[in-house]
């Protein structure tokens, strides 16, 4: 069983360092032999200085609100809502706010040793856990996890995280082991224009938000923005859109009880139907029966 931490202060929401100096903040919700998970609440912005730090253990860290700039001699990306950061013992790295303020993420942390043990017990002894890339963007392969991950966060869940971290684990190991990392060439007036357009996404999901309108608030043209925005998040405008308002009804169908057709509707989907299509795609399952499953664990993988 895992070792929950008992702390009463609350982190606070990104977009509140405004006018002071930032600050992170750190919160263990659980651990147990070999790993540990953390809500961790970033509020710096761009007028702080980045500094360099050390994993000193693998990280897998799903980004829950803000943006910022990840680092390291592999390249530099940009982490936005949805996707994962990676992180190896022993390597360097910064993290910096140069287009907007704060972020907030839970971040599983592993032992080398775990991580041996996890692969052995998958019936792969002896190969050493390697993650090739900084990040990995939005995927829905990946979504029910985000998902589950949002969710836990916002209800303080305590009996889960062992089997959510399992589960992320063994799941980023077989998407991020083998890639090779690409480094960005993505000049930054340009990333700070698609920081911009991702604040709004995340801000009012349930906005009708195009690719005309994203556009021309960022200042491009439909063609630079569509480009520009896909090498910076990994995903196009639309596809983006999509899972940020499929990830919110997500976590709201398992944290309150309003109805199915009245979470669509506040998420931006026009009717139940496109609703059940679009989540269907996305989880695997109807929303209702994702509802009922919220207090199941997360089915094994199928490997």
């Amino acid at each position: 069983m895992a070792k929950v931490a008992v702390e009463s202060e609350r982190p606070v929401a990104p977009e509140t360092g405004h006018g002071a100096s930032g600050r992170a903040a750190a919160r263990l919700l659980a651990r147990g032999n070999g790993w540990s998970v953390s809500d961790l609440v970033c509020t710096y912005g761009p007028r702080d200085r980045a500094f360099e730090e050390q994993h000193s253990d693998f990280c897998v860290a799903v980004v829950l609100a803000g943006s910022f700039q990840y680092r390291s001699a592999q390249g530099r990306e940009m982490m936005t809502p949805g996707s994962l950061l990676l992180g190896s013992p022993g390597q360097s790295f910064e993290c910096s706010h140069e287009h907007a303020i704060g972020d907030r993420c839970i971040a599983f942390r592993y032992t080398a040793e775990y991580l041996d043990d996890l692969l052995a017990e998958l019936g792969a002894p002896g190969i050493k856990p390697i993650f090739r890339v900084l990040r990995l963007p939005p995927l829905r392969s990946l979504s029910r996890l985000v998902a589950q991950t949002m969710a836990s966060a916002e209800m303080a869940a305590d009996g889960q995280w062992d089997e959510l971290g399992i589960q992320l684990a063994v799941e980023t190991a077989a998407l991020a082991g083998p890639l090779v990392p690409a480094l960005s060439s993505t000049p930054p007036s340009s990333e700070a224009r698609v920081t911009r357009a991702v604040r709004q996404i995340e801000r009012h999901p349930d906005e009708q938000l195009d690719l005309l309108g994203l556009a021309h608030q960022a200042g491009l043209s439909r063609y630079h923005f569509l480009r520009v925005f896909k090498d910076v998040t990994g995903l196009t405008p639309h596809q983006y859109v999509l899972r940020a308002r499929l990830r919110t009804a997500a976590t709201r169908l398992i944290v309150d009880r309003a109805r199915v057709l009245d979470i669509a509707l506040d998420c931006g989907f026009g009717d139940a139907s496109n609703f059940n299509r679009a989540f269907y795609a996305e989880f695997g399952v109807t929303p209702r029966i994702y509802r009922r499953q919220r207090a199941r664990p997360i089915p094994p993988l199928p490997f």
